[in-house]
């Protein structure tokens, strides 16, 4: 199992146990409601996870962190498990004539029926997904949650709005708002225009979000492609946030952040009419002043008479503050897995990078943002990537890739 797969268990894993570790749900009354769910568990197909399995994931959590969450590595790692050609056409045989049966019982009968010994159920489920012989799953719609919250940073909702067009060198140019606010105080702890709707913008107003106004137990938003980034999912897997996402074309179960949209459009926008701003910079600074001095400062009905600045305020010494920003930036980073060529070098993104002589022939872990690509091995960072140059590597000594062949000394004579 490589270094993808693992990570993708552990974010399944992860989902599992937010509500608990969180403290969002009953534990009883969950654990019984998930343990009699059937699961779609990444790379191992239709599963039931038992009440204590999910409790022992708590407890690894909370131990090591996200880390302790991936499945432990093979011990016989880099010896490969494969079934004989005739042991996978009558594998496949059997399977064609029950179809439709989920594949954790398929496994099963065969173990039962004496088919198979000592294979795994992974090795199993491969074998079918390459033939099609894994049908498509329907997983189970989230249900829907009423929000009510009397504590800062228990919950806050994202989302994204069109924005005002604005005129730059004389072309018309679209924005896009991407925005966070707190249920309880209508706090917006960060938001901001952008130029389009990628993930890039997402990740600068979740980082600026945390730092200004520290971490929230849950983020709720829709099922927007940006939101289901894996860079997102990570991030909130390593910092202990559970990320929600609502129903598809239910924008009522958000209404806060939606309520807030509005509010932008009918009493910020005006101010734009009479002096149009001549950039995105100046549009941004623009709301963020309008932001602190007007809506953070007027008192809303909902909050019975009170300012959102006054809310937060009142239960600031609730608030969980992140203090290491470079720790934040690197959990941000974009990852991707690549093999190391014999020369040292991957591609990434269509560039060519080298990284360091010892991971010649490994498959490595790649972490990157538009300052630099970096190479981790456990979570941890151990060396930077360099862009390859080709004119400087002519007139660099390379190292000999341990693949290489070794000529022999002495000639043919020599035993």
């Amino acid at each position: 199992m490589n270094e993808s797969m693992r990570q993708e268990i552990a974010l399944f894993r992860y989902g599992l146990i937010a509500p608990l570790v969180n403290g969002q749900v009953d534990p009883k009354t969950y654990l019984k409601e998930v343990a009699e769910r059937i699961h779609q568990v990444p790379h191992h197909g239709e599963k039931r996870i038992a009440a204590k399995t999910i409790l022992d994931w708590c407890t690894q959590y909370k131990k090591g962190g996200f880390e302790a969450l991936k499945p432990k590595r093979r011990s016989d790692r880099g010896h490969s498990r494969r079934l004989s050609p005739e042991e996978e056409d009558h594998i496949l045989a059997l399977r064609k004539k029950h179809p439709h049966m989920p594949v954790t019982v398929f496994y099963q009968h065969l173990i039962e029926q004496g088919e198979i010994q000592s294979i795994s159920y992974f090795t199993i489920y491969r074998l079918l997904k390459k033939y099609n012989l894994v049908g498509k799953e329907i997983l189970p719609i989230p249900e829907r949650k009423r929000f009510a919250y009397d504590q800062v940073n228990e919950l806050w909702q994202g989302d994204l709005s069109h924005g005002p067009l604005i005129r730059v060198n004389g072309k018309t140019q679209k924005t896009f708002l991407i925005a966070y606010i707190d249920d309880c105080s209508r706090v917006v702890p960060y938001a901001q225009f952008f130029s389009s709707e990628k993930f890039d913008g997402l990740r600068i107003v979740t980082k600026e979000a945390l730092l200004r106004y520290g971490k929230p137990k849950r983020i709720y938003s829709d099922n927007g492609k940006i939101y289901r980034a894996e860079p997102l999912q990570y991030a909130c897997a390593e910092l202990g946030i559970t990320l929600i996402h609502t129903q598809p074309y239910d924008p009522q179960s958000k209404g806060k952040i939606e309520r807030f949209f509005r509010t932008v459009q009918t009493r910020f926008y005006p101010l734009l009419e009479m002096n149009s701003p001549k950039s995105l910079e100046e549009l941004n600074e623009r709301f963020w002043k309008w932001l602190e001095e007007d809506y953070h400062r007027k008192p809303h009905a909902s909050l019975n008479g009170k300012t959102p600045h006054e809310v937060f305020q009142s239960q600031v010494h609730l608030v969980s503050f992140v203090e290491d920003s470079d720790w934040l930036d690197s959990i941000f980073l974009k990852r991707e897995y690549r093999k190391v060529k014999a020369d040292g070098t991957v591609t990434l993104n269509k560039q060519l990078y080298e990284v360091p002589p010892r991971f010649i022939g490994q498959s490595i872990e790649l972490r990157y943002d538009e300052q630099g690509v970096y190479v981790y091995e456990d979570g941890q960072r151990v060396a930077e990537a360099v862009l390859v140059r080709f004119e400087d590597n002519a007139y660099v000594k390379r190292h000999r890739s341990p693949f290489a062949a070794v000529p022999v000394e002495g000639g043919e004579n020599d035993v």
